[in-house]
């Protein structure tokens, strides 16, 4: 049970990360990658630390600060730094695609670093969420920018810092829990953010905000960062890494459906039958009870 509540909680985390592609989407053409970050996180930071603090449980231990902080790092500063770049030169679909990669990396990377053993039916339903993906995205594939290959590799290398996130932030969540992890890790990240746009002066964009804009970076920051990712840290923190990892193929599909309503990229109907093949790939890699193993 405590797996099942994992894998919904990332299917969750997943469906609102799709979202967020598609916010970021619209505002890479109104502010720097670096300051979009900035805001994401920073802002997600502020809403985090409250619950932190109101929380019973322990922050992250001496012996796990320097863990933490490397984490935070890589995934709440040069994670977005890919992932927003990626976005100026892609499309969302396309995008949103390249990041379906990620329960593949995990698998791999999981099993290289000794964490989770390959099996014949995780794999499978692995290839086949990717799949499912890439039939659901068909008819957006070829609306691509130019040069969207550059965007395309972008979002694969964000990818990798997700996968090595997953796998390597799990022990440290299972001693301090989701939320204080996620506070330190993402502070540290939005830290980090904050002081290189100032230096390049990313922030003078913000001037020319209006609504569209506000609303935007509100979003990415409150449904964005702060409910992404304690729903993503929380997973982590209950089921392995893979079985998370699958679940982000559920991102592409909610990216496709956003982008479609909000920036005119277009589906089609093939979008129906690449949900249900996700959905049976997503239950074939996370009914595999005999691929994990402990990892502390």
């Amino acid at each position: 049970m405590s797996e099942l509540w994992g894998v919904v909680a990332a299917a969750a985390s997943s469906a609102l990360g799709g979202t967020s592609i598609a916010a970021t989407r619209y505002l890479v053409g109104h502010l720097d990658p670096l300051a979009i970050g900035s805001f994401r996180f920073g802002i997600g930071c502020l809403l985090l630390a409250p619950v932190a603090l109101l929380g019973d449980r322990s922050w992250p231990d001496r012996r796990d600060w320097l863990q933490t902080a490397g984490l935070g790092l890589l995934f709440f500063a040069l994670f977005p730094i890919l992932f927003n770049a990626s976005l100026i030169h892609t499309s969302s679909a396309r995008g949103a695609l390249a990041l379906s990669t990620l329960p593949l990396l995990s698998l791999v990377v999981g099993a290289a670093l000794g964490r989770e053993r390959l099996t014949a039916r995780k794999t499978a339903g692995v290839l086949i969420a990717m799949a499912g993906v890439g039939f659901a995205l068909l008819s957006g594939l070829g609306h691509a920018p130019p040069q969207a290959w550059r965007g395309d590799l972008l979002m694969i290398a964000a990818a990798l810092c997700m996968a090595l996130y997953g796998i390597w932030s799990k022990p440290v969540i299972g001693r301090c829990g989701p939320i204080p992890f996620t506070t330190v890790a993402m502070a540290v990240g939005a830290a980090a953010l904050i002081l290189i746009s100032l230096l390049r002066g990313s922030f003078e964009a913000v001037a020319q905000f209006a609504v569209p804009q506000w609303s935007a970076a509100l979003y990415l920051g409150v449904i964005g960062a702060a409910l992404t990712f304690y729903l993503w840290a929380f997973a982590l923190g209950k089921a392995s890494p893979t079985s998370v990892a699958v679940t982000v193929t559920v991102n592409p599909v909610t990216a496709s459906l956003v982008a479609a309503a909000l920036l005119n990229e277009p589906i089609g109907w093939n979008l129906v039958i690449g949900i249900v093949v996700v959905g049976i790939g997503i239950w074939l890699a996370t009914t595999d009870g005999q691929g994990v193993r402990a990892s502390g």
